[in-house]
C-alpha cells in the first residue's frame, strides 16, 4: 500500500495537485475544487500536529473496527462521510489552497506527530497514518479525476 511518507508517493501526489485547475469539476460529490482542496489542507494539517481533535464518541465504539476496512489496499469509496468541521462551506481562494496544500504535503517529509490521534478512528501509527493520508488525498484527486 502507498504511503505518504513514500518520497515517490509525495511526489506524484504534489505532481497531482499541480494539475488541478480552477476549472477542475467532480466526478462526484457536492465541493468544488476549492472546496475540497480545503478540506484537504485541513486534514493535513491535523495529521501534522497543527491542530487537534478529540476522537469522537462514535468513534471509541467503533474507531478500531472502522480502520480496519480503511486499511484495505484498495481506494476509498465515494461519498464517505467525513468530520463535520471538515465541510467547508464557503469557496476559497483557488491558488492559496493549492500552495498551501502543496507545502503541507512536503512537510510530511519531517513528520512531527507520533502521537496522532484521528477524530474517528482515533490514536495511530505513524504507518497507519502515512496510508491513511495516502489514500484520503488519492480518494480526493480521483474525484476530480487527476
Amino acid at each position: 500500500m502507498k504511503s505518504i511518507f513514500d518520497k515517490t508517493t509525495r511526489d506524484e501526489l504534489i505532481n497531482r495537485v499541480g494539475s488541478l485547475s480552477e476549472n477542475s469539476t467532480a466526478q462526484w460529490g457536492k465541493m468544488t475544487v476549492s472546496q475540497m482542496m480545503k478540506h484537504c489542507t485541513q486534514w493535513d494539517e491535523m495529521a501534522l500536529g497543527k491542530k487537534k481533535y478529540k476522537q469522537s464518541f462514535l468513534g471509541k465504539l467503533i474507531g478500531k473496527w472502522a480502520i480496519k476496512d480503511m486499511l484495505k489496499d484498495e481506494p476509498m469509496k465515494k461519498n464517505m462521510p467525513t468530520v463535520s468541521s471538515f465541510i467547508i462551506k464557503n469557496n476559497p481562494d483557488f491558488t492559496e489552497e493549492k500552495n498551501k496544500w502543496i507545502r503541507l504535503l512536503d512537510e510530511y517529509e519531517h513528520f512531527p506527530n507520533e502521537s496522532f490521534i484521528h477524530p474517528f478512528f482515533g490514536a495511530m501509527t505513524k504507518e497507519q497514518t502515512g496510508y491513511i493520508a495516502y489514500k484520503h488525498i488519492d480518494h480526493h484527486l480521483r474525484q476530480f479525476d487527476v
